[in-house]
């Protein structure tokens, strides 16, 4: 079990890498296509802000990779529980603010990790 729960940890953390990417260089050219749910003319105006969450993405990704790197199977467990805890919140939150899919895509994920991570 031990496996599959850093395979779907390395899974989460490249979902956000792949967040970070699409907020932060490619949010004029790539999003408008992701996100059918905003107008295309609201993307230049925000590319900044997108850019903040794409950052704050990374740190997420970046948390995620380190819990996998780190030898101790304790804090491996910690920082793991930690960062996957604080995705789930944030497809919590984007589910209930902005959409359901951003709970299927970013919560369910890390939740089935979490899972995978206690058993």
């Amino acid at each position: 079990m031990v496996i599959i729960a850093k395979i779907l940890i390395g899974l989460v953390a490249i979902e956000h890498c792949y967040i970070l990417w699409l907020e932060m260089f490619a949010w004029t050219t790539k999003a408008p296509k992701i996100f059918k749910g905003l107008k295309k003319e609201l993307f230049e105006p925000t590319e900044a802000l997108a850019a903040q969450q794409g950052l704050s993405n990374g740190f997420l990704a970046a948390g995620l990779i380190w819990s996998l790197l780190i030898k101790n199977h304790a804090w491996s467990l910690y920082v793991s529980v930690f960062f996957l805890s604080c995705v789930i919140i944030a497809g919590i939150y984007g589910g209930l603010k902005v959409g359901r899919s951003f709970f299927y895509i970013q919560a369910i994920p890390a939740i089935l990790a979490l899972i995978a991570v206690h058993l």
